[in-house]
């Protein structure tokens, strides 16, 4: 009997809450669609029927902060049934008038999935009477604030810029100089500001300076990172958002018109309070100074149109300092040092040496820091000789470029000596070569001992001896009689 009674009983309260469990509802209600400036839009989920036990954070309004979340419960019993309804509502003050979206959106609650289609939300001027329209505050009445004024934002005077700044005011064709934007804020600024779509901003100032007559080398800034700087005579905190090197194609100048950098200002509390936002935000645009790069002509060279401009030196890689004729070596000539890497063009061979010299096989490294673009550029070539000599590379290779630090041309020039041994085989070079000519006939004719051509140039000349030797039998009948 007291089993009987207690399986009756566990058998009721499952089906207590198996209804419990089917009567939890969940659904979203949305504030007005116009509120004022002095007002906030609510997001309100309620759940019937059991209390809020999980729920997924509410969305972002584009033009509203968040205020802060207040959760409210009520239990009804009618004829002897009862009822709970449990809420949470998400508080959002505008910032700026306007016509705002709230998208489409769908939240999990309990583990049940609720949407809601979302919204446009019409933001107004302040209201005389906003206290009786706007939403309340829960714990307004709770402190005795339901006559409290909203509060006073007052602007914070700062002492920040963004610039522009560049290596060089004055450069040769082809000389790099670096460019760098950064938002700058002394240590006695006291505005708060954050960054605001940087990525977005970037793009756009990239797409504003990019100069058509100039190559740039992006350095690929991905995060804003601190710098602390001095001058002035005050100290400084750098934050770097773009920064590349230049190199302009020809003479006259590279011009960087002003650009703007949008930061996010926050205005401040007058009063501030323990509740509520004691900063609104606001934004803030600080404009670069513009910036012009003269660009002079490379002095009288045979090759100024040709070389590279920079600072550079030779590395050399050989695998045999000695070697037979007909057998052949590689050989690395490595340009090194600082400039415009990817526009390095290989080195001038010399005509009239007795290398067989193959098109090398190229690898670049570029290197991008501290303002700078360093790196190499490796030019390997496979060769073979086929007389025995002592050949220095200097009489085969050679590469010249301007540096822009002496003002002049130089030359660099290998400094490897290769000793070369064995028989020569300069004939059997000659042999393998392609000859020419009529030579080249033969593997494209017959084997018979004369092709229709030559056929018609005989029996033409056969013809004419024929007619000679006719002509010249008749003149010597006629002389006899």
């Amino acid at each position: 009997m007291y089993s009987t009674k207690n399986h009756f009983l566990f058998v009721c309260l499952l089906g207590l809450f198996s209804l419990t469990a089917h009567a939890q509802d969940v659904k979203i209600e949305l504030g007005e669609n116009e509120v004022a400036l002095n007002e906030t839009f609510t997001i309100k989920v309620i759940v019937s029927g059991d209390k809020i036990r999980s729920y997924d954070q509410l969305p972002d309004i584009q033009g509203f902060q968040k205020q802060g979340i207040s959760q409210s419960s009520s239990m009804n019993i009618i004829n002897g049934q009862m009822s709970s309804t449990n809420s949470v509502i998400q508080y959002y003050k505008p910032l700026r008038k306007g016509q705002f979206t709230l998208p489409a959106f769908e939240i999990d609650v309990n583990g049940i999935s609720a949407s809601s289609p979302g919204t446009t939300i019409t933001v107004v001027d302040a209201r005389s009477n906003a206290q009786s329209n706007r939403a309340l505050d829960p714990f307004d009445d709770l402190f005795g604030r339901n006559n409290t004024e909203q509060p006073e934002y007052v602007e914070v005077e700062d002492d920040a810029f963004f610039s522009l700044s560049v290596s060089k005011d004055e450069v040769y064709v082809g000389e790099g100089f670096s460019v760098s934007f950064a938002f700058y804020m002394s240590e006695s600024n006291q505005a708060p500001f954050n960054f605001h779509e940087p990525g977005k901003q970037l793009e756009r100032i990239i797409n504003e300076i990019k100069p058509g007559n100039a190559w740039e080398e992006n350095f690929n800034i991905t995060s804003i990172q601190p710098e602390r700087v001095e001058f002035g005579g005050k100290k400084w905190t750098k934050y770097k958002v773009y920064e590349a090197n230049f190199y302009p194609f020809n003479a006259g100048t590279v011009d960087f018109p002003s650009v703007g950098w949008e930061m996010i200002k926050y205005k401040v509390a007058k009063n501030p309070s323990f509740f509520g936002s004691n900063r609104l935000q606001d934004f803030k645009t600080f404009y670069s100074q513009p910036k012009s790069i003269q660009v002079k002509e490379l002095p009288p060279h045979p090759l100024k149109n040709e070389v590279s401009v920079g600072n550079y030196r030779l590395r050399e890689n050989i695998s045999d300092l000695e070697v037979k004729t007909g057998e052949g070596f590689t050989y690395d000539f490595i340009i090194t040092g600082e400039g415009n890497i990817s526009s390095i063009r290989p080195p001038k061979i010399k005509k009239g040496q007795k290398l067989n010299t193959f098109d090398p096989n190229e690898q670049v490294q570029i290197n991008r820091g501290r303002g700078k673009v360093t790196g190499m550029k490796e030019f390997s070539y496979f060769m073979t000789l086929n007389e025995a000599e002592v050949v220095p590379l200097k009489d085969h290779f050679e590469w010249i470029y301007f540096n822009p630090e002496l003002a002049k041309y130089d030359t660099l020039v290998p400094q490897a000596v290769v000793r070369v041994t064995g028989e020569s085989r300069i004939n059997q070079a000659i042999s393998s070569s392609r000859l020419g000519g009529l030579y080249d006939l033969i593997e494209v004719e017959d084997n018979k001992l004369l092709n229709q051509g030559y056929k018609s140039y005989f029996s033409g000349l056969i013809n004419i001896l024929l007619v000679l030797a006719l002509g010249l039998l008749a003149y010597l009948i006629v002389k006899k009689k």
